[in-house]
């Protein structure tokens, strides 16, 4: 079709593209929310809370349930030297720090002199029986190596220490994230401190939150 002075008449060339607008800022925003869901999927995993274990009967539990209260993670065995003094300074500071704001989270390990030979149902009877352990213990596992199970990872990354022998111990706060880590030949009662300086901080930062 010609105009008034002879020459060809244009459609407008911007409709088509305007078309695709809405629909290409759609998907930007769909992409845009799936990137900061993996951010926050991501950045939830570098918390220790956030890993599931076994639990020492068999059952499958989330750590989240230990998130605002201090943990002591320790690696046991059943028949080591070490045994004995530290199962019943565990069980002391259990017991003085209570389990509101404060938790010995045992995991049994079989991988360092096979000191831990026994089924869960022996090691759980052992303990509760002969020093009357009232704190949570896991299913026997791995803790070192290639085969360590993702929390221990963690510990391990987090620290740059990892277990060597029974009875390593990961101070771990309220957050999920390791402040120190400690070997087989350092006793209980030398973390104490340690242990008894994070849980005044937990119940003062309570306080102020009332």
């Amino acid at each position: 079709m010609l105009d008034p002075e002879g020459s060809v008449e244009h459609q407008p060339a911007s409709s088509f593209p305007k078309v695709l607008l809405i629909p290409l800022a759609m998907l930007l925003a769909i992409a845009a929310l799936v990137l900061l869901a993996f951010s926050a999927t991501r950045q939830k995993e570098t918390d220790f809370y956030t890993f599931k274990v076994v639990n020492i009967r068999g059952k499958l539990v989330s750590l989240e349930k230990y998130r605002g209260s201090v943990s002591l993670v320790v690696n046991v065995a059943s028949e080591c030297g070490y045994t004995d003094s530290h199962y019943k300074a565990l069980q002391q500071l259990q017991r003085d720090l209570g389990s509101y704001h404060f938790n010995v989270l045992a995991f049994p390990c079989n991988q360092f002199g096979q000191q831990e030979p026994d089924t869960n149902k022996e090691i759980e009877s052992f303990a509760r029986k002969t020093y009357g352990a009232s704190f949570p213990m896991f299913s026997k596992t791995t803790v070192s190596g290639a085969g360590a199970i993702p929390a221990f990872k963690y510990l391990i990354e987090s620290t740059g220490e990892e277990p060597t022998w029974n009875f390593w111990k990961y101070l771990v706060d309220p957050d999920g994230k390791v402040v120190k880590a400690w070997d087989s030949t350092v006793s209980v009662e030398e973390i104490r401190p340690h242990v008894k300086e994070l849980v005044r901080k937990l119940i003062l930062k309570k306080k102020d939150e009332l």
